[in-house]
């Protein structure tokens, strides 16, 4: 039942002296941008709403010359219940209007003739009520999220972005975005609101760095007011339905009506998370559909280099915890388990499915009185993370050492054959040749602002300690038998748009610098051969292959979450689960008992030792392949292929 304020639509006219979101605490209900256009290209705007749901969720298409629109608002008159209308020809503004009569009243004299061929026109116009972000922000107080615009008595700031929407038909523009400033604390409470109102745009699209959206200044808003950002807020994106602003300048039409932004249609549905629109008789009005709990997004910390946050439904995320906790076993009874930190498979997983082009390495020259002295932990796990990241899109480059290079590209290729591996990936190395190499390595040019790879992983590859030395767990010094990959993790640190993953099992290990206090005080000869240079993430695993096939297993749990893929995709395209025929090709590129027992084999034939042993088996660190490694991929795999896209 209404109450007082809106017990009739006249009573509008109060609430048009308030800014929107006075209007928003005051009344309660569901508000909307509005966008009225001709006829003719009525359809390909509503597929154009269709292509960009988050930017354009469509509550209700009307029929040609219809001003209300029954399922939204009983007794509405789109003509006048706006407190502002922003009027377009040929794609240009040419005026903001406090209502839209003149264009349908007939002309009486001769001061209103200009506007007589309008009023022919009116019963050719198609409205179009479009979810508002707005819509959230009570229930965000609620939630104990401050409100930057309410406090600072402004409209939200929007922008347009350099991340163009799906076209259809005559539309093609940028989408554009709302930003609401949130302490970082309350960022879970506002994605979870959010998310819960997919008719207000649904939950961000990004969080972080402006720059990644292709905004360069926060301070310069594209419509709406600048606001300040508190100590500790980070700022918050959300799609935007002046998105549909941008799509009229754009496709021109020869007249054309909006909401100005800021002025928006207020609905008589109440503001709640349980709100629906019944659907009309007009099949082109699709009704929404209630958000699954389920899949309630999780918001976590990606980098500091830009910022960047990211969402995964807390199925998906429960599910990455339990690899992280199978990985984390110690079956070699090595003491592992003091290392182990919550939470960095999850963040390197994501990290990796932001990721355009990653960077692998590994080699663990343990048995330097063998040749090779390489070890069979690692060049598996390394191959299981490439396989999936080629199977996602992802470049892969693998980087080796250069006494190795000639043995690892046979091995390579050999992995190709047998179906161990997608597709054949470049293998370079590295050499220090300079003060400047490793910049020049990882950038174009040598320039921090073009790198080539925005991840950098290591997996069971030796790792420099304190001393400048390479040690193995024995405390016997391999440094003649490494080439100075290190330096590229350290570079890596003062350049903008690369993160790193250390992969390990003891500490001695490339980027588990991270865990270096740790290492010299927990682990035997800790202090010797505790590594000295950190990665962003440190994944410990029992056996450091463990901890690749986990990151593959991670990916695919993300690639099927649709809360994050609505996320990666900027809100983009419609929300279905991915085709059939991509599902499966995830499916083959996760490890399997089979690939792993065949790519060790290969291992094995090319003289490659287990690490703690040094039997040429079929083991790993000591451990057989089966039971202990077969089974344990057996369990990764349960976990990861309990999940489904409709069921992440």
């Amino acid at each position: 039942m209404l109450t007082a304020v809106r017990a009739t639509r006249c009573s509008l006219s109060y609430l048009r002296g308030f800014s929107t979101s006075a209007m928003d605490a005051m009344s309660g209900y569901m508000q909307a941008n509005v966008v009225i256009l001709p006829n003719h290209l009525a359809d390909d705007f509503e597929a154009f709403c269709h292509s960009n749901p988050a930017s354009l969720p469509l509550l209700y298409r009307s029929q040609s010359g219809e001003t209300s629109c029954p399922p939204l608002a009983r007794h509405a008159d789109i003509r006048t219940d706006m407190s502002k209308y922003r009027v377009y020809e040929k794609g240009q503004l040419v005026k903001t209007v406090s209502s839209l009569q003149s264009y349908t009243d007939q002309a009486r004299n001769a001061s209103e003739q200009q506007d007589v061929h309008h009023s022919h026109q009116w019963s050719d116009m198609v409205c179009f009520y479009l979810g508002c972000s707005f819509g959230f922000e009570g229930r965000l107080k609620t939630a104990g999220v401050p409100i930057r615009n309410v406090e600072q008595g402004r409209n939200v700031s929007m922008y347009r972005t350099a991340v163009p929407c799906i076209p259809a038909g005559v539309f093609s523009c940028p989408v554009v975005v709302s930003m609401r400033p949130v302490p970082a604390a309350k960022l879970d409470a506002a994605v979870e609101v959010s998310h819960l109102s997919p008719l207000a745009h649904g939950a961000p699209v990004h969080i972080g760095d402006p720059a990644l959206l292709g905004i360069q200044d926060l301070c310069r808003p594209d419509y709406g007011d600048r606001l300040e950002l508190q100590p500790g807020d980070v700022p918050v994106f959300w799609a935007c339905g002046v998105t549909a602003i941008e799509a009229i300048l754009s496709s021109k039409p020869s007249l054309a009506f909006s909401h100005s932004p800021g002025s928006m249609f207020l609905t008589d549905i109440l503001d709640s998370p349980s709100s629906t629109i019944a659907p009309p008789s007009d099949s082109r009005n699709t009704p929404s559909t209630k958000p699954n709990p389920e899949l309630i997004p999780l918001c976590v910390l990606v980098s500091h280099k830009p910022l960047l946050y990211s969402l995964a439904s807390q199925r998906a995320v429960s599910r990455i915890r339990e690899l992280e906790r199978i990985i984390g076993e110690d079956p070699g009874q090595r003491g592992i388990q003091v290392l182990c930190t919550q939470d960095e498979l999850l963040r390197s997983s994501l990290a990796l499915s932001h990721s355009f082009s990653v960077a692998i390495t590994t080699g663990f020259p343990t048995h330097y009185m063998h040749s090779p002295p390489d070890e069979t932990d690692g060049p598996p796990g390394a191959i299981a993370m490439a396989t999936m990241l080629l199977s996602l899109g992802k470049q892969v480059t693998m980087v080796t050492d250069r006494r190795a290079l000639e043995m690892n590209q046979a091995i390579i290729d050999e992995a190709v054959k047998t179906g161990v591996l997608k597709t054949a990936i470049p293998l370079v190395t590295f050499e220090d040749c300079g003060p400047d190499a490793a910049l020049h390595f990882l950038c174009h040019h040598g320039d921090p602002s073009k790198p080539r790879y925005d991840h950098l992983v290591a997996i069971e590859r030796s790792g420099r300690a304190e001393d400048g030395n390479y040690y193995n767990m024995r405390g016997v010094n391999i440094k003649h038998l490494l080439d100075p990959i290190d330096d590229l993790f350290i570079a890596a640190k003062d350049i903008p748009g690369i993160i790193t993953t250390g992969i390990g099992d003891g500490g001695n290990e490339l980027g588990m610098g991270k865990l270096k206090e740790k290492v010299k005080n927990l682990m035997p000869n800790g202090s010797l051969i505790a590594c000295d240079v950190p990665a962003d993430y440190a994944i410990t695993a029992g056996v450091s292959n463990w901890g690749g096939y986990a990151v593959a297993c991670g990916l695919y749990l993300l690639h099927t979450c649709p809360s994050h893929q609505r996320y990666l995709k900027k809100g983009l395209g419609e929300e279905t689960p991915p085709p059939q025929e991509q599902l499966q090709d995830w499916i083959a590129n996760l490890p399997s008992v089979d690939k792993e027992e065949s790519f060790l084999s290969t291992l094995v034939r090319f003289g490659i030792r287990s690490g703690k042993t040094g039997n040429l088996a079929m083991e790993v660190d000591g451990l057989t392949f089966h039971p202990t490694h077969s089974d344990l991929i057996t369990r990764l795999l349960e976990v990861t292929r309990g999940s489904t896209s409709q069921n992440p």
